[in-house]
């Protein structure tokens, strides 16, 4: 049988926001994305109520938001030697909910061939939108020329590519950070790939503390790079963040959860709290993602 592939059912317009940044984290065969310790340990880290919801329960919850969300999940099979969930039954499954769902593919960058070759069957075959890495639990260096022949397959596809930059809700609390590296999420890794792939639309997911000040300084010299603002309630924004947010980067800036880790309910009430300006809440919350995803009529 052939694969599904997806199609854009969304009408933008229609919508209040668009959520850039939400996992699913086990496929219909009850097959999770992550090892079991990570999973426990990301819950707890989070407070998740529900930490794996399945896909067409994560359309539910959008659907009923009057919202669309961005989702994916990260192959991460070299470093944490676990198999992902299945990618093309993401796909499918988003197909499926095209009305709210937009799926990212997700690649190991650490395959080599195998990651290039992978890009492109989800991209053109499947009808994947964009990819999502996470090098800290990919255990890789974006910025390693070692890579570069994939960030130029993903430039040539012409979708955006979202990173994990900061701070790791994944291993937290144990013991060695279940061998997770901070240092491979440090948003500065990103320039040099942003610098040497113009064309490549990256987006630094979440606040990116402990570097916060680089990730700002990049997206606001690099007209490729974008911040999503997932993982974090905006009530623990950096000030810093906050303050771009509401003026120089407010073009750049993008709504997101990390759900089912933190629910849209949740993020948007304390993003209600943010002093930010009436013009600049909308291009947070949907117009900056509409144009980003090429979601315009």
């Amino acid at each position: 049988m052939a694969a599904t592939r997806y199609e854009l059912g969304i009408d933008a317009a229609k919508l209040d926001a668009i959520d850039m940044h939400v996992h699913l984290e086990v496929d219909g065969h009850g097959h999770e994305s992550l090892p079991h310790a990570l999973t426990e340990a990301s819950a707890k880290y989070f407070k998740a109520e529900d930490r794996t919801p399945s896909l067409d329960r994560i359309a539910e919850v959008y659907r009923g938001l009057n919202m669309a969300a961005v989702v994916f999940t990260v192959d991460a099979r070299t470093q944490l030697k676990h198999e992902p969930n299945s990618i093309p039954e993401l796909i499918a499954g988003a197909a499926r909910n095209n009305d709210v769902l937009i799926p990212f593919g997700s690649v190991d960058p650490r395959t080599g061939a195998e990651a290039i070759q992978g890009a492109k069957h989800q991209a053109i075959d499947l009808g994947a939108r964009g990819f999502k890495f996470h090098p800290s639990l990919q255990g890789f260096d974006p910025s390693s020329e070692q890579f570069y022949p994939l960030w130029e397959t993903l430039q040539e596809l012409g979708l955006p590519a979202i990173f994990h930059t900061g701070q790791n809700g994944m291993g937290a609390g144990l013991p060695g950070g279940y061998g997770i590296k901070l240092a491979y999420s440090n948003p500065l890794l990103l320039d040099a790939v942003a610098a040497d792939f113009p064309e490549l639309q990256i987006i630094m997911a979440h606040p990116s503390v402990p570097w916060q000040d680089e990730a700002n300084s990049i997206a606001s010299h690099k007209a490729n790079v974008f911040i999503d603002l997932s993982g974090w309630s905006p009530k623990y924004f950096p000030e810093s963040l906050v303050k771009a947010a509401n003026s120089y980067l407010q073009d750049k800036v993008l709504f997101g959860t990390d759900f089912p880790l933190i629910t849209p309910q949740k993020w948007l009430g304390a993003f209600a709290d943010l002093p930010l300006k009436d013009e600049v809440r909308p291009k947070i919350l949907k117009g900056n993602a509409v144009r980003l995803l090429g979601l315009g009529s």
